[in-house]
């Protein structure tokens, strides 16, 4: 298993037990929440009997006040009507907007439009309980949940919320924090690297000039082919200097860039494989062609990797007018990217290598996206018949430089 793939499935674990945590504190604040209700039911269902009998009893002082000591006592909020809907009696409501005197029908702050909107929600959480009032008329009686029972019922889902803003701002920090930090290292390698490489490349091209005067070789196409691959080692260098730095992007004929690699790269491929360069041979597009070399041969070492025999690696610029972008397609015919990886390949570690490192697409997305402002991504491709990657830049006429490093 390949460092991606495991950094995915601890993503995954990570992911279960914040649900399983999410959903053990929904269903034990629910727990809670329905013990509250019946116990706010019973004290509804008390308050309607203490009502039946305060009615009964209103002539006998003897108990009235104990009864009304009990009804009073009881926190839910409850509105009384008579057959007409008319309010008689309520409790537990707002005191700022209920100073009403009911006889008088009118108060210092009272609001009818309160008590109307407090009405309609119990009719919606609750049903009337109608009980037997004044004159034998039928009363009812409505009520519904406490502030407190409210806000126990949304405290999970709010609880939740918090906690996943907590999770989602640490993760951003600390994904942020990291790759800063991965970002500092890989930059002191590559310019250490850089910095290495420098003098065994001297010593090769004194080396090769030693060869050609003492061996009277200058026609020699070994001798060239060996200063060819010495250029090389230049160009692999500067690229490595080049990482952490503002990049010089410059105007290019896409054409003439790629083919000018393709020369080179095909001569140290396999006979086999026969490269193809069609489209626009007049496009242009601003470069910095020691990147953009990098980028081609990442993606003409995975096209030739993933052909088992004979194959085809076509590369096909292609002008939008539309947008004033150029595309640049690399397709290959070989054994394909099933769809599910198509984002997989470009991060780091990913690889079906044995003895690869996973990081020449990780690597290629970095260069066109922080470096020249464009975009790469698996265009097409299909088991066994091949894949396509389609790059995306911007004219030179449009094309501002990016700073991101």
């Amino acid at each position: 298993m390949n460092p991606y793939e495991k950094k995915r499935r601890w993503k995954f674990f990570l992911l279960v037990f914040a649900i399983l945590i999410g959903t053990a504190s929904v269903f034990y604040s629910d727990f809670f929440v329905k013990k509250m209700e019946r116990e706010e039911q019973l004290q509804f269902q008390l308050y309607v009997k203490v009502t039946e009998q305060t009615l009964a009893m209103y002539d006998d002082d003897r108990y009235t006040g104990l009864i009304d000591l009990i009804r009073t006592n009881t926190k839910l909020p409850v509105i009384m009507t008579d057959s007409r809907g008319d309010i008689i009696s309520y409790q537990g409501l707002d005191s700022t907007k209920t100073n009403y005197d009911l006889e008088k029908k009118a108060g210092v702050n009272y609001d009818p439009a309160y008590f109307a909107r407090e009405l309609k929600k119990m009719k919606q959480q609750h049903s009337a309980t109608p009980i037997l009032g004044g004159d034998d008329t039928r009363w009812y009686i409505y009520h519904k949940d406490s502030a407190t029972l409210t806000q126990l019922r949304y405290f999970p889902y709010i609880q939740l919320a918090v906690i996943g803003l907590f999770l989602l701002t640490a993760y951003i920090a600390f994904s942020s924090a990291r790759k800063a930090e991965q970002d500092q290292v890989w930059v002191g390698m590559a310019k250490e690297t850089a910095h290495q490489l420098g003098t065994p490349i001297s010593s090769l091209m004194a080396w090769v000039e030693l060869i050609k005067s003492r061996f009277d070789a200058e026609e020699d196409p070994l001798i060239a082919e060996m200063e060819n691959d010495i250029k090389r080692l230049e160009v692999i260098t500067d690229r490595f200097s080049k990482i952490g730095s503002k990049p010089i992007v410059e105007d290019h004929v896409v054409y003439t860039v790629i083919y000018n690699f393709v020369e080179y790269f095909k001569l140290r491929t396999s006979d086999k494989i026969v490269f193809k360069i069609i489209g626009d041979e007049q496009v242009r597009a601003l470069l910095n062609v020691p990147l953009f070399d990098w980028v081609t041969e990442n993606l003409l070492k995975n096209a030739a990797n993933a052909i088992e025999n004979e194959g085809t690696i076509t590369i096909n610029i292609i002008e939008n007018l539309t947008k004033e972008e150029v595309f640049i397609d690399v397709t290959d015919t070989g054994k394909g990217i099933a769809r599910s990886k198509f984002d997989a390949v470009f991060q780091p570690g990913y690889t079906t290598r044995k003895r690869g490192w996973g990081l020449g697409l990780s690597l290629t997305k970095r260069i066109i996206e922080n470096y020249h402002n464009g975009q790469i991504f698996v265009k097409d491709s299909e088991l066994g018949k091949g894949t396509t990657f389609r790059i995306i830049l911007k004219s030179s006429i449009t094309y501002e430089p990016t700073s991101n490093t």
